[in-house]
């Protein structure tokens, strides 16, 4: 099981690196069918900060600031909400919710007000992604809602989510690991190796990011983060059922 964390969490990051987004979709999905709901929400919020963190870091010169007053503030807002309700959700719920988030982009037109750039839009997001991580662990696809109608280059682009989700996954790590006081079954050790897997795979990502286009960024990104969703989805529908009677 530990190998297969490890493995995933280098080949999510390269996934995340190269496309902005899905790699965090795929890890959670793989991490809330082999550990429970809180201890997967720590391991993949350290995982992704180290991955997030670094590509943020290696594409520095594209991050702009302005964006961060106004995500900053939906954040704590949603954090301070799920702070007084202490709610920790269902494993299938997590599953069903990861699986939503990308149908959403495909109503992309209906929601072309919500532009990043816009100091209300960035309110929005921060409170909205926040949020549906403490939710459902990741939630790229939702943020990427944001970014379709700002007009940003893939690396600027790129750049500003790791930022974002950066921010997005430390605070999941103090709500599960500090708020909720998870008691994790896993070793110490898994913590480290994982986020510096992560590392490694953002780096590579990152590098096969620059020998990209725009367009051709758009397109596959789109397709994998579908084809990702819909799994979830079938997986935690699947369990909701099982657990019902419905089947063995």
């Amino acid at each position: 099981m530990y190998v297969l964390i490890i493995i995933t969490a280098l080949a999510t990051s390269i996934l995340s690196g190269l496309v902005g987004m899905a790699g965090g979709v795929v890890l959670m999905a793989v991490l809330i069918n082999l550990l429970p709901v809180s201890s997967a929400m720590v391991l993949h919020g350290i995982t992704q900060f180290s991955a997030n963190g670094a590509r943020a870091l290696i594409l520095r010169k594209h991050l702009m600031w302005s964006l961060l007053p106004g995500y900053l503030g939906g954040a704590m807002l949603a954090v301070a909400a799920f702070s007084a309700l202490l709610f920790v959700p269902d494993a299938s719920v997590v599953l069903i919710l990861i699986g939503l988030f990308p149908w959403l982009a495909r109503l992309q037109p209906r929601f072309s007000v919500f532009n990043i750039t816009r100091p209300a839009s960035s309110v929005i997001c921060g409170l909205s992604v926040t949020s549906a991580q403490l939710l459902a662990g990741a939630a790229g696809p939702l943020l990427d809602l944001f970014y379709l109608n700002s007009g940003l280059g893939r690396e600027t682009i790129v750049a500003n989510k790791a930022l974002t989700q950066t921010i997005g996954h430390l605070l999941r790590i103090i709500y599960y690991g500090a708020i909720i006081s998870v008691a994790t079954p896993i070793p110490n050790w898994l913590f480290l190796v994982a986020a510096i897997a992560a590392v490694a795979g953002t780096r590579l990502g990152t590098w096969l990011l620059s020998r990209w286009n725009d367009q051709r960024f758009q397109e596959v990104s789109s397709q994998i983060i579908l084809v990702t969703g819909t799994i979830c989805i079938l997986q935690g529908s699947y369990q909701i059922i099982r657990s019902a009677g419905f089947i063995d």
